[in-house]
């Protein structure tokens, strides 16, 4: 088969790594790629933004089928176009894609499918937003309600930092995304993702992980779009998971179903879990980054095969093959990240790091200039690795790290503490 993946980070670096050990994958192109995917797989110029694009570059190329990495061009249509044009794609059409797309939506759909999930209010004008936030009282949440960026989330120690970030929002500083705010309840608790393949009518759970969003470690400092992750996350229980998939995610695809838009792809559900109750945090309709990294690590070449078959409605007849394995994957990021950083430092060292089904340096931002790798991102390298047993894959993971000679990068050291 002919495979395309769409994006130019770790997740896709990730991914492509996966398919490329199924034999079913006869040539694979990623668009537009990056500096590291470039080693293994080919990669195209082209704007995965532009719905028409994407399917004459597909017809061109003669493409069997498309994985579509990031949750921009979900919500701008492009799997509805591959659809429409015959070509069989991975991903949720732009009304599924608000899953991810509008937190009002998902709240909707949470409140008629009585999935759990934090109290909130939805707003379109600041002034409402800051009364409700003030009668609520802090520590409270204040979310962008479109896409961001994974930068759209204020949580707010007091009323003010609440009121700060309603007017920033509405100020216009996450652009569009910010017109409307839905501001929640803050949850206690413990959060871990599970990953959820739906095919419309079928939902197959593949795995959970653990992702840790702040810059600094003891998970402190500000939030960033992922600084490592880990796979099993041990609080996701064999009992939660079940909770969670009968509460939560079947009824929402139920719903989806029911109104019309059926959901097909991958439902990343982020989940709250205290006293060994799940609630829904968020769900996000693409693979997240860097917990794609450890599941493609230890789902390997059947990764391709069920996202094969979620697209061609086949999900019933699929089971997820397991070892008794863990991985960790330590995200590498620029001196300064989340905030301003510089780009052009050089990486030296990556190929002292092993390349194998155990070890796995993903590129998530960067390029080559001058026969030299170079950071090109604010998270840059995802070093990633498996093992028997936690202990074993982080200690991996941090030899390779240690191997790479990048004076202006920085990682938390304390990736997985939550289960080590």
């Amino acid at each position: 088969m002919n495979i395309l993946i769409l994006g130019s980070g770790g997740r896709e670096h990730s991914l492509a790594w996966a398919v490329l050990q199924n034999p079913k994958c006869d040539r694979l192109i990623v668009a537009p790629g990056n500096a590291g995917i470039r080693a293994i797989a080919e990669c195209a110029s082209l704007d995965i933004m532009d719905p028409g694009a994407v399917v004459r570059f597909a017809e061109e190329e003669a493409i069997d089928f498309v994985i579509v990495g990031p949750e921009a061009p979900l919500a701008a249509g492009v799997a509805d176009r591959l659809r429409e044009a015959g070509v069989l794609s991975f991903g949720p059409s732009a009304a599924a894609a608000q899953l991810e797309a509008s937190k009002s939506f998902t709240k909707e759909i949470c409140d008629a499918s009585s999935a759990p999930t934090a109290a909130y209010g939805h707003f379109t004008d600041a002034k409402a937003a800051r009364d409700y936030a003030a009668a609520q009282g802090a520590p409270i949440v204040v979310k962008a309600d479109g896409l961001a960026a994974g930068k759209g989330v204020i949580i707010a120690e007091t009323v003010e930092e609440a009121h700060a970030a309603i007017d920033d929002m509405f100020g216009g500083a996450f652009g569009g995304a910010g017109a409307e705010v839905v501001i929640e309840e803050f949850m206690t608790g413990e959060e871990a993702s599970l990953f959820v393949l739906c095919d419309g009518a079928n939902v197959l759970s593949i795995g959970s992980a653990q992702d840790h969003k702040r810059v600094g470690e003891g998970d402190t400092g500000p939030n960033t779009g992922g600084m490592g992750a880990y796979s099993p996350a041990p609080v996701l229980t064999a009992e939660i998971e079940a909770r969670a998939m009968e509460q939560i995610v079947r009824p929402t695809m139920d719903e989806m179903a029911r109104r019309g838009m059926p959901f097909q792809g991958v439902l990343y559900v982020g989940l709250m879990i205290e006293d060994g109750q799940p609630r829904l945090v968020e769900y996000n309709v693409r693979f997240g980054d860097p917990e794609c990294q450890v599941l493609m690590m230890r789902l390997g070449a059947q990764a391709f095969d069920l996202m094969h078959a979620a697209a061609e409605g086949r999900l019933a007849d699929c089971d997820v093959t397991w070892a008794e394995d863990h991985a960790l994957c330590v995200v590498m990021a620029a001196d300064g990240y989340p905030g301003d950083y510089a780009k052009g430092s050089v990486i030296g060292g990556l190929d002292t790091c092993p390349s194998d089904s155990f070890h796995m340096v993903f590129h998530a931002g960067t390029a080559a200039k001058d026969g030299k790798m170079t950071a090109a991102g604010g998270r840059v390298l995802n070093v990633t690795a498996r093992g028997a047993t936690l202990r074993e894959a982080a200690d991996r993971a941090y030899g390779m790290v240690d191997n790479i000679n990048w004076p202006e990068g920085f990682c938390r050291r304390d990736i997985g503490w939550r289960a080590l």
